[in-house]
């Protein structure tokens, strides 16, 4: 340790934290990506999460206790951010992990001696709570520790009983608080008076597993789950008010307040509220968008995005926008983000290694809010002092409605969550029940960020403990003997299976390679000899899949035969189909590398596919590729295929391969050693998968498509190998089978085409103005029906079925219409241009709109009745359905609608004694 080391500095608890455990057995493992592979979360919401398969049993421990300092995120209590003095998203949890090696008197017994001996807490300041019907745990930290009884807090199931749902591993829990009050006594002490009391570190006892029926039994494997907030506990040891003002949060703060021209310390409770929130958010994001979550409208995306423009919103309060100081090109967070990026070392030091697509992307997300911003705020500021001025009207709570939150939305990407906090500030509520309704089939897609993992005690937990990993010997050989261990059908163990049915086989050994980063299963057959070296059974192996860590589970299908556990057999891999995917997933590696030399170092990869026929690998960019740059990465790639590169392949440990370059593919997972595919002078990966010998085998590689499939990702397929061929024949076919259609030379497809497209423009072009031309005509009929609104100035209201006129020809129409009646008039109309389908049309004049009648707010209940929705401009609005039939009875209603609230408004406004509808021959009524 340095001399000059602060010791309660954020990163020096972190790393006394880990020495303490290490000293004491503990492996020290890094943090997990916040991008969880478990599926019922979206991130990485705890430091337990990466040790999910082992607690379950599903795999076996590597080591019986370990230590992390995991990075993780939260956004359930995204609310609370800025407002109390410990919520925030993105945070780290020290943890220190026991694996069935030891239980309850060790973990107790370390926090306090970490907690008063390392980190010199006051002892008499730390508080315990214990589960009310766990004894043991009250007597070690009585009896053997020396906690005072008057310190120990037995407290309920809700606080106290960690559980991971209905059913499965769960255990009480005993945490430490620490106590900035202790003037006040003992007596009725509250460990959840937030004014006092801080919950620093929670150990978890996860002794049991609660059964269907509720009740509990012991688990056989007894596990140590703790966690140790360090914002927290810098908070404690820099005595300072809240962790925003600890060195893991302040520096951030500091630049925003820069940009804002405030003091922090001078700042009003409003701005420091708004400083926070920027800084807790600004870290949140650097740490998503390292760890490759980039902004979209779904999942994990959806966090980093809401998270960005809540940061912009808040910094936008400040006055932190436009021509501020330290703006790059008109964006302040990626200022604000260099700083969480200088500070990250210690946290992640692959943050520093990312920065300039952090920069990048946090950059192009906050221009493009910034556009959403200054169109939606004008939107709302109007939504809002509408909702303010109807509840004046109607002596009523102001409230904005659900479908106006929801247009701000889906109109202008406004969220819904900015929205709620500007209306409060004016005093205005929102209906969210009806944005809920509106905005339902969008929030399935949305799924929201689970904060409880969910365990479950399987059959899994025994196999575990009775089937070896299977030993892969897939990289030198195609075929091999192997042991029958296991047969399941329909996830049930067996003995034997019989021809004709589907079963997944467990072997001892195996030359085939499971799906995993990226690569499919291997296909082929295991063969059944008898005595006579015939054939007894065959099993075609339709895919292979990894289960329980290494364990290989065979998927296939009894063609011959009966199959036995115990029985020998022979593996044999289908060569063909393991060249393509050698082809294909070294053409990946290069493929990387040709993106890298051609669009620049920063982007990366985001997934990928391995298949027999093709290869797809998806990447981190802002913008569509254009074709010169397409074409350079195909000459890079096909010219590396022509050099005949030899590949070389080694096993080193983790350190090493980082240190010599080597990059991780998406979607694999690593050990300590690893191994890592190189092709000399292109590219060196860390990587599991098959791969050929020598480039040459490649042959040729293609790109079949280039396309966006989320914000800032982009997606290439390619074909290569025997693929490449089969594709390149494929369009030679279809091409000389289009010049045989189109009686032209294959050469002369492209003009023929062309010259095919200009004929069929204008041929549409004649029909679109025969329809426009019948729709005007049929215009010009039906204005007859006109009903008249007495007034000073008579309005003048036309609703009628035009039949099968199609939508572009329905708007001419009722844009002719308002025009023929001339102002104030108002024109609704609507069709069934084929089965299925409506539309609607309406059009108002803008003595209509002044009255405060609007095509766009009326236009949406008529199209609902049709099975639909749509909207406009106050003066016009176009909407679509589904039911035809109801077009008549929408079409009477809106009649009836219109003609009443027009008929109010005149009355409203004095306009007339008493305003009487009429038809255009003077009888009054509407017909």
């Amino acid at each position: 340790m340095k001399a000059t080391e602060n010791l309660v500095s954020g990163d020096s608890i972190r790393r006394r934290f880990i020495d303490f455990y290490a000293s004491r057995g503990h492996k020290v493992l890094p943090s997990s990506s916040l991008v969880s592979d478990d599926p019922t979360v979206l991130l990485t919401i705890a430091g337990m999460l990466q040790f999910k398969p082992i607690f379950l049993g599903k795999v076996p421990r590597e080591v019986p206790r370990a230590t992390t300092a995991q990075k993780c995120i939260r956004t359930n209590d995204v609310e609370n951010v800025g407002r109390t003095s410990r919520h925030h998203t993105f945070f780290e949890m020290l943890g220190n992990f026991s694996f069935g090696d030891y239980f309850k008197r060790e973990a107790i017994r370390w926090a306090w001696e970490l907690s008063i001996e390392e980190f010199g807490l006051p002892a008499d300041r730390v508080w315990i709570s214990v589960y009310e019907e766990d004894d043991e745990a009250f007597k070690i930290w009585h009896e053997e520790v020396g906690v005072p009884v008057e310190r120990i807090k037995r407290m309920g199931e809700e606080d106290n009983f960690w559980t991971s749902g209905a059913t499965g591993p769960c255990g009480p829990c005993s945490e430490l608080y620490y106590d900035f009050h202790p003037e006040r006594g003992v007596d009725e002490a509250d460990l959840e008076d937030d004014s006092r009391f801080l919950e620093f570190y929670n150990l978890v006892f996860m002794q049991y597993n609660r059964k269907d029926d509720g009740s509990l039994e012991p688990l056989k494997q007894q596990n140590i789950d703790t966690g140790l907030g360090l914002e927290r506990l810098a908070r404690i040891l820099q005595k300072v008010p809240n962790n925003y003002e600890t060195d893991l949060v302040y520096p951030i703060i500091q630049k925003a307040s820069e940009l804002a021209a405030v003091s922090y310390h001078d700042a009003d409770d409003k701005k420091k509220v708004q400083l926070k929130i920027i800084g807790d958010h600004t870290r949140a994001i650097v740490y998503l968008l390292s760890d490759g979550v980039l902004p979209s409208n779904v999942g994990r995306g959806y966090v980093v995005r809401q998270l960005i423009r809540r940061a912009v919103r808040t910094g936008w309060l400040l006055g932190i926008k436009g021509n501020c100081k330290g703006n790059i090109e008109g964006a302040f967070l990626p200022t604000i983000a260099q700083t969480v990026i200088e500070m990250s070392t210690a946290i992640d030091p692959e943050v520093k290694a990312r920065a300039s697509r952090i920069i990048g992307e946090l950059q192009r997300e906050e221009l493009r809010f910034v556009q959403t911003l200054e169109r939606g705020e004008k939107l709302l500021e109007l939504k809002l002092a509408e909702a303010l001025s109807c509840a004046k009207q109607s002596e009523r709570s102001p409230c904005l409605l659900g479908n106006d939150v929801f247009l701000l939305y889906a109109t202008y990407g406004y969220p819904v969550e900015i929205t709620t906090e500007v209306a409060i500030e004016k005093g205005v509520e929102i209906d969210r029940e009806g944005f809920d309704v509106e905005m339902e089939e969008h929030r399935r897609q949305s799924q929201a960020n689970h904060n409880i993992v969910k365990l479950d005690v399987e059959n899994g937990g025994d196999l575990a403990e009775k089937v070896a990993d299977t030993e892969f010997l897939g990289y030198d050989t195609l075929s091999t003997k192997a042991m029958v261990q296991s047969l399941f059908v329909n996830g049930k163990p067996v003995l034997q299976v019989s021809e004709g049915n589907e079963v997944e086989i467990l072997l001892d050994k195996t030359p085939f390679y499971a799906e995993s980063g990226g690569q499919i299963g291997d296909q082929g057959y295991l063969y059944v000899t008898g005595d006579q070296s015939e054939w007894t059974a065959v099993v075609q192996i339709q895919d292979v899949k990894k289960s329980l860590g290494s364990v290989f589970v065979h998927k296939g299908t009894i063609k011959e035969g009966v199959l036995e556990v115990g029985k020998e057999v022979e593996a044999t891999v289908d060569p063909k189909l393991r060249q393509r995917a050698k082809v294909h997933h070294t053409a990946t590696h290069l493929l990387q590398s040709a993106l890298k030399k051609v669009i620049g170092e920063e982007t990366s990869q985001a997934g990928s596919l391995v298949a027999f026929d093709r290869l797809r690998f998806d990447f981190h960019f802002h913008r569509p590729l254009v074709n010169g740059e397409l074409d350079e990465i195909e000459r890079l790639i096909n010219g590396w295929i022509g050099d005949a590169i030899l590949l070389q392949t080694k096993v080193l440990p983790m350190t090493d391969a980082k240190m010599a370059g080597a990059i991780a593919m998406f979607g694999e997972k690593y050990g300590e050693e690893v191994r890592v595919v190189e092709v000399p002078g292109v590219s060196m990966e860390l990587c599991g998968g098959t791969h050929v010998n020598s480039t040459s085998e490649i042959r040729a590689f293609k790109i079949i498509s280039e396309q966006g499939i989320a914000s800032g990702i982009r997606r290439i397929e390619a074909v290569a190998g025997e693929a490449y061929i089969e594709y390149t024949n494929g369009r030679d076919s279809q091409l000389r089978r289009l010049g045989s259609t189109l009686n032209v030379k294959a050469d002369d497809v492209t003009t023929r085409v062309d010259k095919l497209l200009k004929e069929l423009q204008a041929a549409r072009n004649e029909v679109s103005a025969l329809r426009v031309k019948a729709a005007l005509y049929q215009a010009s009929v039906v204005s007859s029906n006109v009903v008249s609104i007495e007034a000073s100035t008579p309005i003048r209201v036309l609703v009628e079925n035009m039949d099968d006129v199609d939508a572009d020809s329905l708007k001419v129409a009722a844009e002719y219409l308002v025009e023929k009646l001339q102002d104030p008039a108002a024109v609704v109309l609507g069709s069934a241009p084929d089965e299925g389908k409506v539309s609607l049309v309406a059009a108002f004049s803008p003595g209509v709109v002044k009255l405060g009648v609007q095509a766009g707010k009326f236009i949406g209940p008529m199209a609902k009745l049709c099975g639909g929705g749509g909207g406009g401009r106050p003066n016009f609005a176009q909407a679509g359905g589904r039911k035809p039939e109801n077009l008549s009875s929408a079409l009477e209603k809106s009649r009836t609608d219109l003609l009443s609230v027009l008929t109010e408004k005149i009355i409203v406004n004095g306009n007339c004694s008493a305003a009487v509808p009429t038809s255009n021959h003077g009888c009054a009524g509407l017909y």
